[in-house]
């Protein structure tokens, strides 16, 4: 993560460090390879170093530390512990547990690497791009390069049997190794189309398939290919075979086609999404596993006939989020789409809405009870949590954009021509009020049935102190579109639009005061959970953070670069903010939490990572490590389930000892790991946090 503050000092150097930790809930990260050892325990890697792992044949996927934020392409297991994973800028992940830990190998090139293959724990090839073929006879311990005299891309590679392999790429190369990988040899494919999966059902009988529809088959271990008809011109990026009738391909926008004679004829298939399909695995005759963009997983228990989808959380523009306490929230957002959780964000569960109209915003005033408004008037209410959404007459068609409650009864939605609607029964009845306005209103809130405000286009600013009986336009210094506007109490709110604009009043809005955000993107949203402390989100995953007021906002790293539509904060700690590409971003330290002292004195002999100290700790701990010589150093901190809670360290150093310290104020009791990548070298120390 950036650091924000750096001193550095004469003969030893101190740098303290901020950091600002939100995670993402969704969408996960595209899935590019998955394998499945049996029926039940599979791996799936992707972007960003993704590891997930399933030992209920894909119900539930783990996160696995994988050290690397390299975006993983292929991943190979031998038997249930023994497993290799490959991907960008030579990367070679190598775990002996089953992926409880994953430590990196030299594979000593820096090619991007596609694809694995093992045919036992120590015998396994690996190919990337330029022509790239790697071997290993020792478990990865070392790997040796094939002088390659093609220069083609290598997409995929297979073994056949305990020597053979085959291999698979640019403009339709086929290589073909009987020794594990030492030689190669051209095989004839007859295509020049870029082949990117291979199949193999026994030594002989064999499958690769590509772009523009191309699906190749070899009877007799690849010395002759011949095309068959796939009826698609999609470039297919993977295929699998149950047996050796029955089998399927995968392709971009959810396509899959599917043949029950070997090939002979191809018929599209119903994959229930339109995510790209990257990878596809059988298991046995039976069951089968795709993995594709947004964590999708689709499972298949009927040798692919039919499909259901396993996870992979939604892409649509998600607009608008409300939470009644840390665990309890909803998310409203484009077609309809409503999302419930009661753990925090940990599981999303979609929601009937009734409606596939886009809903714009959403406001619960306690667990059960809450209203979403959205385009063409529409509005509709839950009194159980959203196991029902029931419709209600919004008395206008206009797109609303915002809605305030202050209970369950008394609420106001805001939208297009100034339009502004009052309910005092809990929305059975809604009533227009006048504005004086034609704007289009984008942004209301309530601090009591009294006291509201309401912005819009054009700087347009709204009072009202008799519950909308009266609006009166308010002076807000500015032309430019405001979009949300909050209020901790009846004096005091902030108001944010663009291009990075952010006022304040502390009257009522008798005066607003300009603040200095610092950036120029278009501020969607503002969630304030005191006079002090709050949050802006917009443009470009902007994030924001100020805990005085606004006299200061400090930016905090979103890991998007999305639109974000809406953020809500339950308390200083915990908060969730929405937006495009059904982007669910969560923060439990609400900013800026942790802070770091390293110090750096004589060479080392050696890379090391000390066991923290003290340990057990509360609220804080130290981590002592050294390096040797000059280095990438990552330090990371990670949850039991994997999922990562801080990055300590992300940064080059010169050699010498180190110590950082980790805060753990925002943190529950619990188990926590602390993992070091620095170069070759990874350790993962277990730690114990006591309150």
């Amino acid at each position: 993560m950036k650091s924000f503050l750096q001193t550095l000092l004469l003969l030893l150097m101190t740098t303290q460090i901020y950091f600002a930790q939100w995670f993402r809930q969704n969408p996960m990260p595209n899935l590019k390879s998955v394998f499945f050892v049996d029926v039940n325990n599979g791996i799936a890697v992707g972007d960003t170093g993704t590891i997930f792992r399933t030992t209920d044949g894909g119900q539930n996927w783990t996160t696995q530390a994988s050290g690397t934020t390299a975006d993983l392409y292929g991943v190979c297991f031998a038997d249930a512990n023994t497993g290799t994973a490959v991907g960008g800028s030579g990367t070679i992940l190598r775990t002996t547990d089953g992926g409880t830990s994953w430590y990196a190998q030299t594979s000593g090139t820096w090619n991007w690497l596609y694809d694995v293959s093992f045919a036992d724990a120590d015998k396994g090839i690996v190919v990337g791009t330029a022509g790239m073929i790697r071997y290993t006879t020792d478990g990865g311990a070392s790997w040796t390069q094939w002088a390659n005299p093609w220069n083609n891309h290598l997409y995929g590679v297979c073994f056949i049997d305990a020597n053979k392999a085959v291999a698979a790429g640019e403009n339709g190369i086929i290589l073909k190794t009987t020794d594990g990988g030492a030689n190669w040899n051209y095989q004839a494919s007859g295509t020049t189309e870029h082949l990117y999966g291979l199949c193999f059902i026994n030594s002989n009988t064999g499958f690769a398939a590509g772009a523009g529809g191309k699906i190749l088959r070899t009877n007799d271990g690849g010395a002759s290919w011949n095309a068959q008809s796939s009826l698609t011109s999609y470039d297919l990026l993977d295929i699998s075979f149950a047996d050796a009738n029955t089998g399927t391909a995968v392709s971009n926008g959810g396509v899959m086609i599917h043949t029950t004679d070997g090939g002979t004829s191809w018929n599209y298939q119903t994959s229930g999404t339109t995510n790209n399909l990257t990878c596809i695995f059988f298991s046995d005759v039976y069951t089968g596993t795709v993995v594709g963009a947004g964590g999708i997983t689709l499972r298949t228990k009927n040798a692919g006939s039919s499909w259901f989808t396993q996870s992979g959380g939604p892409t649509n523009v998600l607009r608008g989020v409300s939470f009644t306490d840390a665990n309890t929230g909803t998310i409203v957002g484009e077609y309809g789409i409503i999302l419930r959780t009661t753990n925090a964000g940990s599981n999303w569960i979609q929601q009937s809405s009734g409606t596939a109209i886009t809903l714009n915003s959403v406001c619960f005033t306690d667990a059960n009870t809450g209203t979403a408004v959205g385009d063409m008037g529409k509005i509709i209410r839950t009194t159980n949590g959203g196991e029902k959404w029931i419709l209600q007459l919004s008395s206008t068609s206009n797109r609303l954009y915002d809605v305030s409650f202050t209970d369950a009864d008394t609420g106001t939605a805001v939208g297009d021509m100034g339009k502004i609607i009052h309910t005092t029964d809990g929305g059975l009845s809604w009533i227009s009020q006048t504005s004086g306005t034609t704007e289009i209103l984008t942004g209301v809130c309530f601090t009591d049935a009294s006291n509201g405000t309401a912005v819009g286009y054009a700087g347009t600013i709204l009072r009202t102190t008799n519950g909308g009986g009266d609006w009166i336009p308010q002076t807000s210094g500015t032309t430019e579109q405001l979009y949300d506007v909050t209020f901790t109490d009846a004096n005091t709110g902030t108001v944010v639009g663009y291009p990075g604009s952010i006022l304040r009043t502390t009257n009522g809005g008798t005066d607003w005061t300009p603040q200095t955000s610092g950036t120029a993107m278009g501020l969607m949203s503002i969630s304030f959970i005191d006079a002090n402390t709050g949050t802006a989100v917009g443009d470009g995953g902007e994030i924001l953070r100020t805990t005085n007021g606004g006299a200061s906002w400090i930016p905090q790293t979103s890991w998007t670069t999305v639109i974000l539509k809406g953020v809500c904060f339950t308390d200083a700690n915990n908060g969730t903010a929405v937006g495009y590409g059904g982007t669910i971003l969560r923060t439990t330290n609400g900013g800026l939490t942790f802070v770091s002292e390293e110090l750096n004195d004589e060479v080392p002999s050696g890379f090391l990572l000390s066991q923290n100290y003290p340990n057990p700790f509360n609220p804080s701990t130290k981590i002592k490590y050294s390096i040797p010589q000059n280095s990438k150093v990552i330090i990371k901190i990670y949850d039991p389930l994997g999922r990562e809670i801080e990055t300590l360290v992300n940064e080059e150093k010169t050699a010498g000892n180190y110590e950082v310290e980790f805060y753990a104020n925002a943190l529950p009791s619990g188990v926590y790991f602390c993992q070091i990548q620095a170069q070759s070298f990874f350790k993962t120390n277990k730690m114990v946090l006591i309150k």
